[in-house]
C-alpha cells in the first residue's frame, strides 16, 4: 500500500510539473497580411526555424484570407493581447488601422516587431524594431530595369495591389519617382488587384488590349506580377511587352527563365520570418536591437536566375 501511495504521488507530481512546464510555454504571435500566398507561408518557415530548439517558445502563424482584410488582421492582433502572448510579430496591411491594435500591445507591455511594411508615423512609439526590405529603394531598382531594357520613350502600366498599404506605397511611388526623374515614359494608369492573381490577370488583359503600343508593365507584388505574367502570355505579348515583377515565387522564377519576364525584384521573406522572431527573442531577453534591419532585395533576370544568390531568396 505504502509503494502504491509513493508511486501516485510520484504520477501527481509528474502531471504538476508537466503542466508548470506546458503553462511557462511563451507564444509569439506572427501575424501576416494573408496566409493564401506563398510569399507569406516562406516568412512562416523562416520564423519556424527561428524557434527551433527553443522549446520554452511556440509559433502561432496567422493572417487573413485577403491583404484587404483589414478589419480581420486587427483582430488577430487585439486577440493575441487578449491572450497576452510574449510577443507579436506584424506584417500590417494598412499603416493606420494597424496603429491603435499595436499600441494596446504596447500598453500590455507585448514587444511588437513590425516586418514587410511601416506602420504610420504616429503608431512608431509602439514597436521595438522594422524589419524590410527598403521597399522604396527597391522600386527605383525595378523602375531602372525597365528602363534599362526598353528605354525612356514609350507607354507603360503600373499593376499595383492594395492602394495605401505601407509597402505599397514606398514601392510603388519609389518606381514612379524613378521613372518621372531618369525618363520620357508614360505611365497609362495604376490599377490595383487587390493582391488576387485573377484580378490582376483581367486587368492586365484589358490594358494590354486598350494599348497595343504598351512598351513595359510592371508587377508590384507576387500574386500581381504572377497575373500579368499569364496575361503576357494569354495575350502573345510575352516578350513583346516587357515585364517586371516583384518576389520570387516558382511561378515568377518560370516567368524569368522563359522570357516572359525580364526581370523580378525579389525580397528575403525567408530572412523577414527568421530574424523577426530572433529580434523579438532578443527583446524579450532584455537585448538591444535596431530601430530599422534592411532585409534586401536581389533583381533577379535570366542572366542570374540559376546562381545561388538568386536561389537562395526565391520560394
Amino acid at each position: 500500500m505504502k509503494n502504491l501511495k509513493l508511486a501516485a504521488c510520484a504520477m501527481l507530481a509528474l502531471a504538476v510539473g508537466t503542466t508548470a512546464a506546458a503553462a511557462a510555454t511563451k507564444e509569439i504571435a506572427v501575424i501576416v497580411k494573408t496566409s493564401n500566398s506563398n510569399y507569406w507561408q516562406n516568412v512562416q518557415k523562416g520564423a519556424t526555424a527561428a524557434l527551433a530548439g527553443k522549446p520554452d517558445f511556440k509559433l502561432n502563424f496567422q493572417g487573413p484570407a485577403t491583404e484587404a482584410a483589414i478589419a480581420d488582421q486587427v483582430n488577430m492582433v487585439e486577440n493575441a493581447v487578449t491572450r497576452k502572448v510574449a510577443a507579436i510579430v506584424l506584417a500590417p496591411s494598412d499603416p493606420d488601422a494597424l496603429v491603435p491594435a499595436i499600441m494596446k500591445a504596447w500598453e500590455a507591455r507585448i514587444p511588437v516587431v513590425i516586418i514587410d511594411s511601416r506602420v504610420s508615423d504616429g503608431g512608431k512609439k509602439y514597436y521595438q524594431s522594422f524589419l524590410s526590405t527598403d521597399n522604396e529603394a527597391a522600386g527605383e531598382q525595378s523602375a531602372k530595369a525597365l528602363i534599362e531594357k526598353i528605354g525612356t520613350t514609350g507607354k507603360i502600366a503600373v499593376m499595383s495591389y492594395v492602394a495605401g498599404s505601407g509597402s505599397e506605397v514606398a514601392r510603388v511611388g519609389g518606381f514612379k519617382r524613378y521613372i518621372e526623374k531618369n525618363s520620357k515614359l508614360q505611365i497609362v494608369g495604376t490599377y490595383y488587384s487587390q493582391s488576387q492573381m485573377a484580378t490582376a490577370l483581367n486587368q492586365s488583359m484589358d490594358v494590354l488590349t486598350s494599348n497595343p503600343d504598351l512598351k513595359g508593365m510592371f508587377g508590384a507584388n507576387e500574386p500581381t506580377a504572377v497575373g500579368m505574367g499569364r496575361a503576357l502570355v494569354q495575350s502573345g505579348k510575352a516578350g513583346k511587352v516587357v515585364g517586371v515583377g516583384f518576389d520570387g515565387n516558382e511561378d515568377l522564377r518560370d516567368f524569368v527563365k522563359k522570357g516572359t519576364l525580364h526581370a523580378t525584384a525579389v525580397q528575403n521573406s525567408y530572412s523577414m520570418g527568421s530574424q523577426g522572431v530572433a529580434t523579438a527573442l532578443d527583446i524579450i531577453a532584455g537585448k538591444k536591437v535596431a530601430p530599422f534591419i534592411n532585409t534586401g532585395v536581389v533583381i533577379v533576370t535570366r542572366k542570374n536566375v540559376d546562381t545561388p544568390e538568386a536561389k537562395n531568396v526565391m520560394y
